[in-house]
């Protein structure tokens, strides 16, 4: 199996548009409740906000899976005389960002496989935990590439293999061989996936631990951030209450009535070269 292939099985890529219409309308539904919920996305995106080069003169800037537009928002700021374009998937995301959004601001239900931009029309691609629930990163990150500008700025941030390590150990011991959640690549699969699209780029690793009352707590974060388990080996019914608790009593203790949740996250920097 070939690392695309690799990574097209561990994201679901089987699933094909109705994998990506799921996907849609989970993060739509969620989007009510998405920016309560988003301490891990906050925290990642400022971390990468705070790369990315601060002069930007008369640019185009692109937030690719821009969710309820937080950091589209944030990038109108920082930039005020660049045009500003936020593109998701999912359409009800869109719907809540534009309550939000300002006049600034361009909103494009997009794929993100399929962008409908001309080719070297961007000056700086901003994505925020967008990029690990394509099924095809590496079309993903090729269509970032043809938009960029030359002298163009990448931004990408991700999670990778290891993500919420104590919630998979706990559902392994209270429901063995079901898969309940979601499923990282890791840093080897991502360098060698970026050595031949994006030649030069680095990816920055790091640790980020959460704190929470409760597995459930985490299980209902999750949900209100729609990002719950998408994997095509799901249960395609209810997740019993027994389970629930069994899971509940095998999640390791934290200590100090918390339980922590591991996040491995990933942030690629590319500045696409002149020709």
């Amino acid at each position: 199996m070939s690392v695309f292939e690799d990574l097209m099985a561990i994201n679901g890529a089987e699933g094909g548009t109705g994998s990506k219409q799921s996907i849609a309308r989970g993060f739509g539904g969620a989007s009510c409740t998405y920016d309560s919920a988003s301490r891990l996305q906050k925290s990642m995106g400022d971390t990468m906000l705070a790369r990315i080069p601060a002069e930007l003169n008369h640019g185009i800037v692109l937030d690719l899976g821009c969710g309820t537009g937080w950091f589209t928002r944030k990038l109108a700021e920082r930039y005020p005389d660049a045009g500003i374009t936020g593109a998701d998937l999912a359409p009800g995301m869109l719907a809540q960002a534009k309550t939000a959004g300002s006049d600034a601001v361009t909103w494009l239900n997009a794929d993100a496989e399929q962008l409908p931009l001309a080719d070297q029309s961007v000056d700086l691609i901003f994505s925020n935990l967008m990029i690990q629930w394509s099924p095809r990163p590496e079309v993903v990150l090729a269509e970032c590439r043809r938009v960029m500008k030359p002298g163009g700025f990448l931004a990408v941030s991700t999670l990778l293999d290891g993500t919420l390590r104590e919630l998979k150990q706990a559902w392994a011991k209270a429901d063995p061989g079901q898969a309940h959640v979601n499923r990282f690549v890791t840093h080897k699969h991502w360098r060698a996936l970026t050595a031949d699209t994006l030649p030069g780029s680095g990816l920055e690793e790091g640790v980020i631990v959460l704190p929470y009352d409760s597995p459930m707590a985490l299980n209902r974060e999750l949900k209100h951030l729609g990002a719950v388990f998408k994997g095509e080996e799901r249960r395609r019914t209810v997740t019993a209450p027994g389970r629930f608790r069994a899971m509940c009593r095998a999640y390791p203790h934290g200590g100090d009535h918390q339980y922590l949740a591991t996040y491995k996250a990933g942030w690629l920097y590319w500045c696409k070269p002149a020709p």
